[in-house]
């Protein structure tokens, strides 16, 4: 069985996250969504609001491709994590230039700890490169719409956050 890890901090999932996942999900048997809780970062999702919201997002997800997709939370060295579930390929998303760069220096730190395990790039469709979920929370705060960005179920959770 091909097991694929999908990292990231989902803080929301946006539909850029959802293209990635229902692209990579053609590449294995199996997509981990690995939910990083990375408390640096501050998220503005609890891990169980994110957790929850990638699960909602994917069953349709998971019917469509015939792949099964979970989600798992996870805190330790993204590496770790891909052995703990199997993984043989961790998934990257691209969105433009400037992502590469952090995303080869990661590469190679990978490899260096583990070369077992390989890295897919996947590039965003056209129309979901501009999304991030750092923007995405700071339209919904200042009560824009972000409707064009996440499913309607996300953007009802970022409405209940934000007030709107």
């Amino acid at each position: 069985m091909r097991v694929g890890l999908y990292p990231g901090t989902f803080d929301p999932i946006t539909k850029g996250h959802i293209d990635i996942i229902r692209r990579g999900a053609m590449l294995v048997d199996r997509l981990v969504i690995g939910v990083a809780i990375n408390r640096d970062k501050g998220p503005l999702f609890t891990l169980e609001e994110r957790v929850a919201m990638i699960e909602q997002e994917c069953a349709a997800l998971s019917q469509e491709t015939g792949t099964e997709i979970i989600a798992h939370p996870f805190e330790n060295l993204l590496i770790d994590c891909a052995k703990e579930v199997g993984a043989q390929v961790i998934v990257r998303g691209l969105r433009a230039v400037a992502d590469f760069e952090y995303e080869f220096q990661m590469v190679g730190m990978n490899r260096a700890l583990d070369d077992s395990i390989e890295t897919v790039f996947l590039m965003a469709e056209a129309r979901h490169q501009a999304i991030a979920s750092k923007l995405v929370k700071e339209i919904a705060r200042l009560h824009g719409d972000v409707s064009k960005f996440v499913s309607p179920h996300v953007n009802k959770q970022l409405m209940a956050k934000f007030g709107g």
